[in-house]
This record gives structure tokens, sequence and C-alpha cells, in this order.
């Protein structure tokens, strides 16, 4: 009798294929981009990318990606909440709507957060007269990376929502557990892994955010200018003796890289401890 084959047929080529589609459009590109930022020497690099202006850029970004992260992973785990536990008119448009930012264009969405929460806007007509300034400073960031960024958490979160009994909940009330008891003791330590998951998502994708950005943020060093909009003014800068500086934008680039992946690696160790712990 001859051996049962261990992998599915075509397991190589399948390989292969999804290595040289990672290679060629993931790899390559990151090279290119450490090649480009080892033209500088080691004082120049530290020179360029250790700026007050660049300091003050890594931190909006880090914070209000933090901050966007932070929001999504409460409103997110409402909105999934709702969207499993409850049967109402309307539901499917709701469930259609969490993912019109994967749609819509980030500028559309900036375009029309600037307008919105402007002083004349529909928002800022009564934000205004109470103090709130939400157009060009740092909540209007924040603001737009939480709309670009919202949909990771419900994605991630539902299915697993999907997958819990409601018996579970009813045996804790059974049992004469409180409500706060059942979600901290029941439902939490089964949604963590989930709800990590979600949180890096978002947070990745508020830190790497430009094109809505771009439309409420004034750009000013030093105070609402993002760590991805520093990259394109290096690009856009021009020096007679040595032109365009893509050697100083990849250096930048090169440490939102660094980060990005230091905060994955961390957010990942999270999720397994998290996993370790509810089993």
């Amino acid at each position: 009798m001859p051996p049962r084959p261990r992998v599915l047929p075509g397991f190589g080529l399948s390989l292969g294929y999804a290595t040289a589609y990672l290679g060629l459009l993931v790899l390559v590109p990151l090279v290119a981009c450490f090649a480009a930022a080892s033209a500088l020497t080691w004082e120049r690099f530290w020179a360029v990318v250790w700026t007050p202006n660049a300091q003050a850029a890594y931190a909006l970004s880090l914070g209000a990606a933090l901050a966007a992260a932070v929001v999504n992973l409460f409103l997110g785990f409402l909105v999934a909440w709702v969207l499993v536990r409850y049967d109402f008119a309307g539901k499917r448009i709701l469930d259609a709507l969490v993912d019109l930012p994967f749609a819509l264009p980030t500028a559309v969405a900036g375009l029309v957060y600037s307008s919105l929460y402007a002083a004349d806007g529909w928002y800022g007509q009564f934000l205004t007269p109470l103090g709130i300034e939400a157009s060009y400073n740092r909540l209007a960031i924040v603001l737009v990376l939480v709309f670009t960024s919202f949909p990771f958490v419900v994605r991630t979160v539902q299915p697993v929502l999907q997958e819990l009994e409601p018996e579970l909940e009813e045996a804790s009330a059974t049992l004469g557990a409180t409500r706060w008891e059942t979600f901290s003791r029941v439902l939490l330590p089964q949604v963590l892994p989930a709800l990590l998951t979600g949180f890096a998502l978002a947070f990745a994708r508020a830190l790497g955010e430009y094109g809505s950005v771009v439309f409420v943020s004034s750009n000013k060093a030093g105070e609402t200018q993002i760590a991805p909009m520093l990259v394109v003014a290096k690009l856009e800068e021009y020096d007679p003796t040595t032109g365009f500086r893509y050697d100083e934008a990849a250096a930048i680039a090169v440490v939102l890289l660094a980060m990005s992946f230091a905060l994955l690696v961390a957010i990942n160790l999270l999720e397994r401890w998290s996993k370790r712990h509810a089993a």
C-alpha cells in the first residue's frame, strides 16, 4: 500500500508562489529602503533621524496612533458585540458600514473630516463655541486615524464572539456571578487574544497613515507634522549639489520600520501570553 502524502498536492508550487510574491512586493522594497539609507554615514544618519523636528514627528505619530488604537479597542469591541449578540432593523447596513474605511480612499476621509470639523462645518459650528478645536491640530489627526483603523478591531473580534455560546453567560449568571464577573472571567479571557490582534493591526495601520492626515493637519514642523509627512517633506527637498534627498527620506523610513516591527513583536508576545493564560 503506497504511503499517504503528508502534504496537499501542489504544496511546493504554492509555497514557491507565495514566497516569490512576498519577496517581490514586500522584501525587495524593504531591502531597497535600507540600501538607500545605507548611503549615509552613521553620523549623518543619526543627524538626519534625530533632529528636534524628527523627534516631535515620531512622538506625534506614536501618540496619535496609540490613542486611535485604544479608542478603537473599546468602540470596536462594542460594535462587534452589538452585531453578534443582537438582531435589529438595519443590522446588515451597519455591518456593511464597518468596512467603509477599507473601501473609501483615505484622502476622501481626510477631506470630509476637515470640512466637518472646521469652524463653520456641521460639527465645528457647535464644537468651536465650546472651545473644542478639531481641525488642523492633533485632535484632528487622532479623529481621522480612528476612522481609518476602526474596522480592524471589529473584524478581528467579531468571529471570536460568534463562536462563543451565549449559554456560557447564562451558566455564569446561574452560578451567581455578576455581569462584571461574567465579562471579566468568562468572556474577556476568550476574546483577549483577538482584541490584542485587532489593537496591533489598528495601531500599525494608524502609524503609517498619510493620505487622510495631510488634509486635517497643518503640517507644522514640531507640532502637527507626523513622521510619514516628514518623509514626504524630505523627498520634496532639493539640494543643488546633491539633488533630491532620497537617502535622508529612506533613513527616516527605516526608523519607522524599526518602530513598527518592535511594537508588533511586543504585541505578538502579549498575544501568546494571553492565549497561554486563557488556556
